[in-house]
Parts: structure tokens; C-alpha cells; sequence
């Protein structure tokens, strides 16, 4: 009993550790309009440093994807905690353009590294026979991270001083504190290797994971994708078509689709993680359909409706995915495959948040917005219909 108390408390500081990085890579999200503000720049601009962030993740998914399994949790996430000081520090220096892409560079080399490092360690430290329990734990943390990041930015840029300063101090003082606590934790990978050996690779998927990998990866690009639009432009059209310049607002307003998800999440245990890709992805599209209402009506309550329904599809789709992917990968190939399932769910958050930029200039926002969420729904009744067709086999 007190060996599954001292697990489960070392997995929960785990997930903390990791829900503070998250929570630095969207804490300029209801800060973008003051940037605009400041430094004169266009929506399309706005996506751009956006998708920075996500193929600078990608980039570090695919080059060290792998190298927790080999030199360990504890160093790969110690650099993903120096990374996102760098990332607080370039925003604390920001005087142009510049240093925001540098900042969500560095943003993203910091959870490309967490995101595949932090979910295996989160469900090592966990005791035997916690593995379910253990993932939602990794899920929430990411997503109750990601949330909030623009709640705790919205909030300070509303009713505190320097708007653009203390929001990235707080996380600084965050990040130190996090490597305080990972610093006390225990290393979980037994047979560790020189950093030396970490080599970039290609995703190879384990022919246990194939089976899953495919319907799960699907879910997930669809689920990030509609979170990476609205991200990315809900701050600009709550501001210029609903008129709401309430920066805590704004960041309230992202933080609940984040915080949906984590909702979502706990309704994969009793549905079962089969059944939850394939609600999660039926969720999804409903979420859509509001998201789409609100852009066309320009209905704030539409807006928040979008957010919430969306974010419980995404949460269903997500931690279903990651289950059946994390249970399906051997140990020791665990965090490259949970990787790979990351380096889709980042492309769909980077790829379609550029399409969407790229349209706002002849369409406006609202129409680019459209022709994302019709894109969207194709894709993600294709998932479900491939899912219904062939639905993934695992042990609930």
C-alpha cells in the first residue's frame, strides 16, 4: 500500500512537471492582438509563429524522439525544461518580430522533447496494474497544461501590470520550481546509453502497433487541428467580429476547450477506448458544426458551445489513441512511438493552422474558417467511418 502511495504521488509530480511546460508553449495565445498592436503584424503572421512552434516540435519528435530510451527520462526533460526558460526569456526580450519566432522555436524544441520523454515516465512511475489510470493522468496533464497557459496569461494581461512581461516571469518561476521537483525524482529506463548514442530517425512503427496506429494517428490530426485554429485565430476573431477585447476572456475562452478535453478524457474508461475513437470522432464533428455557427452567426455563446463540445471529442479521441498506441509499443520502444503518434497530432495542428492564415487574406476569417471546418469534417467522418468499418482491438 505504501509502495502504490509513494507511486501514485511520484506520478502526479511527474504530470505537474509536465503540465507546467505545456502550459508555456500557449501562454502567448490571448496575447497575440497586443503583439499585433505593438509590432504591426498581419493574422497570417499570427498562424505563421504559430505553426513555428508546431514543426519546431515536430522537428525535435523526429530527431530525438528516441532518446529517452536510451539515456533516460531525467536528462531528455531537464533540456525541455532549459528550452522553455529560453523560450520565457526571448518573449521577456521581445522588441520585434524576431524574437517571437525564436521564442516559439524554442517553445517547441521544449514540448517536442516532453511530449513523447513525460508521457512514458508519467505511466512508469505509476504502480503495476495503474497503467489506465496512469494515462489519463499524461492526457490531463497535457491538455489541463495547454488550458492553462492562455487562462493564467488572460488573466494577468487583464488585471495585472506588463502584460507582456509578468505572464512569462510567472512561468520562469514555474520552470525552476519543476526542475526542483524533477530533480528529487527517480530515473525509470534501467539500461541507459551516452548521449552518444541518440541518432535521428524516421518514425518506425513496431508491427504490434501498426494495427491501431493508423485509425488512432487519424483521431488525433483531426482532434489537434481543430485546436490549433482555434488557438490560433479565436483571440482575433473574438476581438475584430465579436468586439470582446477582454484579454481574460479571450484566454477563458481557449482554456475551456483545453479543459474539456481533460473531461472528455475520463469518459474512456467507462465507454471503453474501442468505442471512444469512434464517439470521440462523432463528438468532434458536432463540435465543428458549432465552431462553424459561431464564425457564420458570430454568436459568442456559439463559440464557447465550439469549444466545449470539441474539446470533449478531442479529449475521447485523444487519450483512446494514446492508450491503444502506448499499450500496443514494446517498453523499451515506448516513448519513439508515442512520438510518432505526437509528430501526426503537431502536423495537424501546424498544416492546417497555415491553410487557414493563407485564407484569411481573400475569404476574411470567417470564411477561411469555413472552408477549414468543412475540410475538417470530411476527414474526421472518413476516421469514423474507417473506425466502424475496422475497429481497433485492445485490452480494456
Amino acid at each position: 500500500m505504501n509502495g502504490d502511495r509513494r507511486g501514485w504521488s511520484r506520478c502526479l509530480l511527474a504530470g505537474t512537471v509536465f503540465a507546467v511546460c505545456m502550459a508555456g508553449t500557449t501562454l502567448p495565445t490571448p496575447l497575440y492582438p497586443l503583439y499585433q498592436e505593438e509590432f504591426g503584424f498581419s493574422e497570417l503572421t499570427v498562424t505563421v509563429v504559430y505553426a513555428v512552434y508546431a514543426f519546431a516540435v515536430i522537428a525535435a519528435l523526429l530527431l530525438a524522439g528516441n532518446a529517452s530510451d536510451l539515456v533516460g527520462r531525467r536528462p531528455v526533460l531537464f533540456t525541455g525544461l532549459g528550452f522553455a526558460a529560453a523560450s520565457a526569456v526571448c518573449f521577456l526580450l521581445a522588441s520585434g518580430l524576431g524574437w517571437l519566432y525564436a521564442g516559439r522555436l524554442l517553445s517547441g524544441l521544449s514540448a517536442g522533447l516532453f511530449t513523447g520523454a513525460a508521457t512514458a515516465y508519467v505511466m512508469e512511475l505509476a504502480p503495476p496494474g495503474g497503467g489506465s489510470r496512469a494515462t489519463f493522468v499524461a492526457t490531463a496533464a497535457t491538455m489541463g497544461g495547454l488550458g492553462c497557459g492562455p487562462l493564467l496569461a488572460g488573466l494577468l494581461a487583464e488585471y495585472a501590470p506588463g502584460p507582456l512581461t509578468l505572464p512569462f516571469v510567472v512561468h520562469l518561476v514555474l520552470v525552476a520550481g519543476s526542475a526542483a521537483v524533477l530533480g528529487r525524482l527517480p530515473e525509470t529506463v534501467r539500461d541507459r546509453r551516452p548521449v552518444g548514442a541518440v541518432r535521428p530517425q524516421a518514425p518506425a512503427l513496431p508491427p504490434s502497433v501498426r494495427p491501431v496506429f493508423g485509425p488512432a494517428a487519424t483521431a488525433s490530426f483531426a482532434g489537434f487541428a481543430l485546436f490549433g485554429v482555434f488557438t490560433s485565430v479565436s483571440p482575433a476573431f473574438l476581438a475584430g467580429s465579436l468586439h470582446v477585447e477582454d484579454h481574460a476572456v479571450s484566454g477563458l475562452v481557449v482554456a475551456l476547450a483545453f479543459f474539456a478535453s481533460t473531461a472528455g478524457q475520463l469518459a474512456v474508461g467507462p465507454i471503453g477506448t474501442a468505442r471512444s475513437l469512434q464517439v470521440g470522432c462523432a463528438v468532434l464533428v458536432a463540435g465543428l458544426a458549432l465552431l462553424a455557427g459561431a464564425l457564420y452567426w458570430e454568436q459568442l455563446a456559439l463559440v464557447v458551445l465550439s469549444a466545449l463540445v470539441g474539446g470533449v471529442g478531442q479529449g475521447l479521441a485523444f487519450r483512446a489513441a494514446l492508450s491503444a498506441v502506448a499499450r500496443a509499443a514494446p517498453e523499451d520502444r515506448r516513448a519513439a512511438v508515442i512520438s510518432a503518434l505526437f509528430v501526426v497530432a503537431y502536423a495537424g495542428i501546424s498544416v492546417p493552422v497555415i491553410g487557414v492564415g493563407l485564407l484569411v487574406g481573400p475569404l476574411g476569417l470567417e470564411g477561411a474558417g469555413l472552408v477549414f471546418i468543412a475540410c475538417m469534417t470530411v476527414l474526421v467522418c472518413s476516421a469514423a467511418a474507417y473506425l466502424i468499418r475496422r475497429p481497433i482491438r485492445t485490452e480494456d
